[in-house]
């Protein structure tokens, strides 16, 4: 039994090395082949890790490039906004002072215009008288000479004259306060500010004297005094009642243009724009129809010049 466990790794000894020599070979290429592959996917790993960075510093680049185009882009935009608010308060300053400036030529226009309408009515007047004269002169030279009258005796048609007696003041009269005193008193306080004595002086020629020429200027004024004290409301109405109860007076166009501003002074903007496209219409070539423009386009409203 010893003999025999002993003699049998002998016998399968030599087909053993056999066969491992013969696969030996074959390991040992599959062993270089794996040793290869294994080396090549290190140098592809090895390339796709520079690659990589590289690719990561081209981005890193740039980014930096583009976050500097972003912050110049964005100062360059802050810098326009600053001048375009610069800008719009430069227009804002010289819309106000232009507007503080086309009140103070219109309120200079207006006493112009009331400096000739009061020559108008004087000329007016005095043209009344002399034509009177004249047909009293035309009368007496048509009387017959013997039909002559007597001293003494009173003109045809003129009753009996008691020269120590003075003629009775009607009693309606009596208390009127005279047209053109009155009138010019109130112009000059309101050019000196005191507008509640001008109202009412200017209130008195309404109401002793409603259809003369002036009245129509004196409720005018009362529009002026009331948008000067920026009660805008009153002053629309004041405006109102130039339009409509006297609408052909000179004052008209300065009181629809006064009208206009009043209106937009009350955020009532569509209004006063569309009383001073009226004006525009009605009064073209007038100067308060050149204001009109003027602080409509100072709106961004732009009106075609005629």
């Amino acid at each position: 039994m010893l003999m025999q466990r002993r003699s049998f790794p002998f016998r399968f000894a030599i087909p053993t090395i056999a066969l491992a020599a013969l696969f030996l070979p074959s390991i040992a290429t599959q062993a270089q082949s794996t040793k290869d592959r294994i080396t090549d996917l290190t140098d592809q790993v090895k390339l796709l890790t520079d690659m990589t960075q590289r690719l990561q510093s081209t981005v890193d680049s740039k980014f930096g490039v583009l976050q500097h185009l972003v912050e110049q882009s964005t100062d360059s935009v802050n810098q326009m906004n600053a001048a375009v608010a610069g800008m719009q308060q430069k227009l804002n300053a010289q819309a106000e002072n232009s507007s503080g400036k086309l009140d103070g030529v219109s309120g200079q226009v207006q006493s112009l215009n009331d400096s000739v309408d009061e020559m108008k009515s004087r000329i007016g007047k005095l043209d009344k008288q002399l034509q009177d004269i004249q047909a009293q002169l035309q009368t007496i030279q048509s009387q017959p000479a013997g039909g002559a009258p007597q001293p003494g005796q009173p003109l045809p048609g003129s009753g009996t004259i008691d020269q120590n007696q003075q003629p009775a003041p009607d009693a309606g009269q009596a208390q009127a306060p005279p047209l053109k005193e009155t009138y010019q008193s109130a112009l000059r306080d309101y050019n000196a500010a005191h507008y509640d004595v001008a109202s009412s002086e200017f209130s008195d020629v309404l109401r002793y004297y409603p259809h003369d020429d002036l009245a129509g200027n004196a409720q005018f004024y009362l529009g002026e005094i009331a948008y000067k004290q920026q009660k805008y409301r009153d002053a629309v109405k004041a405006y109102n009642a130039v339009l409509e109860d006297f609408p052909g007076n000179p004052k008209s166009p300065a009181a629809q243009l006064r009208k206009g501003l009043a209106l937009i002074q009350l955020n009532q903007k569509d209004s006063g724009i569309h009383e001073l496209r009226s004006l525009i219409q009605r009064y073209p070539q007038s100067p308060e129809a050149l204001q009109a423009r003027s602080k409509l386009n100072a709106m961004g409203i732009r009106i075609a010049v005629r």
